[in-house]
């Protein structure tokens, strides 16, 4: 794994800091928890088992034939501009020590006022070490049963300014974060989600991206402020938690669909509505932990073969509450190019 993307990753059970094992395909902290590196290129980083498995094969499937097919374009090309502007104004704040610095003094930043520090992880239970190394304002490791012991402070971040990480929860086939390194040629990606065979995908959407099986649900494996910009694309919101990851000077890129989005099939086919309330949601499960900064609607009109609705039907949660009988009948009665409005909200917010 790219160690620039390694620096930033944080075991799941205790906090600690991973490494790549030389003797085989896994990464371990220093506690001795090991995560397995799939042949396909992926981590494995979660605990337990997962609530659900995600996306299906099928629908991991048709949802790379549809993108590759470049109808949800309009998605990648609002994602890579927000994050260049996002990236340029994380950049701003180099000069004061914020990011970038080359130090641990530095990176404390004359007038950087602290962070809180993180809720530790629920599945720790070894004691905390009682040593503490170098100076850093980023406490990520275990606490100790008792509170007045010491917590392992650990050695600061590597040079964040200098290649900002770029996470996408809930990342699917990786197409969107690909998009956005493309735009960003110094930035390294990270995707995360918990369908196995999106994450197959993921691991080669682009040079600079690693992927991890996560739930995004629980706590990140990642460090605290560790994280440039976060993008969220049609997938579920941990406000805490994004907000933990990212440095205060980040971004979050929440892409969600608008009240219109492929409004022409929703009767036709008898698909799912997009809730009425869809932004009064995603503003509360944010609210308490981000400002916005900006939102704006992007839409583009396509033309589709009966195949191609299809697809796109497959790909989405239609999937699974459609009737596949009753949908290709219904396919059959639609004229062709079948006429579909795309229409998606694109929120901007920083952390509080």
């Amino acid at each position: 794994m790219d160690p620039r993307i390694l620096d930033r990753l944080r075991c799941p059970v205790c906090g600690e800091p991973l490494e790549q094992a030389t003797d085989t395909r896994a990464l371990r902290c220093p506690r001795r928890h090991s995560f397995d590196i799939a042949r396909q290129g992926y981590v494995n980083l979660l605990t337990g088992r997962a609530p659900h498995v995600g996306d299906t094969p099928d629908m991991v499937a048709a949802r790379a034939d549809f993108q590759a097919a470049g109808h949800y374009d309009v998605i990648s090309a609002a994602l890579a501009a927000a994050a260049t502007d996002a990236v340029g104004r994380l950049g701003a704040t180099d000069a004061v020590g914020r990011l970038g610095a080359t130090d641990a003094v530095g990176r404390l930043g004359a007038t950087d006022a602290p962070r809180p520090a993180p809720t530790p992880p629920t599945l720790c239970s070894a004691p905390a070490e009682a040593t503490v190394s170098q100076p850093s304002r980023r406490l990520d490791g275990c606490r100790a049963k008792d509170p007045t012991a010491e917590m392992r402070v650990e050695p600061p971040l590597p040079d964040v300014g200098a290649y900002p990480l770029v996470v996408d929860a809930g990342a699917g086939t990786g197409r969107y974060l690909g998009a956005v390194l493309a735009a960003l040629p110094d930035a390294v990606g990270l995707a995360l989600d918990v369908s196995k065979p999106a994450l197959r995908r993921a691991a080669r959407a682009h040079p600079r991206a690693a992927a991890a099986l996560a739930d995004t649900w629980q706590r990140l494996p990642l460090a605290d402020a560790s994280t440039a910009v976060l993008l969220n694309v049609f997938a579920p919101r941990n406000g805490p938690e994004f907000q933990r990851v990212l440095d205060p000077a980040g971004t979050l890129l929440v892409v969600t669909p608008d009240t219109d989005h492929l409004a022409e099939l929703v009767d036709a086919l008898d698909l799912l509505r997009v809730d009425p309330d869809k932004a009064d949601r995603v503003a509360a499960s944010l609210g308490g932990h981000f400002t916005p900064v900006s939102s704006a609607v992007h839409r583009a009109e396509l033309a589709l073969t009966r195949p191609e609705v299809a697809t796109l039907v497959g790909m989405g949660p239609s999937a699974w509450h459609t009737d596949p009988a009753a949908l290709a009948t219904r396919l059959a009665a639609l004229p062709e190019p079948v006429r579909v409005t795309v229409a998606v909200r694109l929120d901007v917010l920083q952390p509080r």
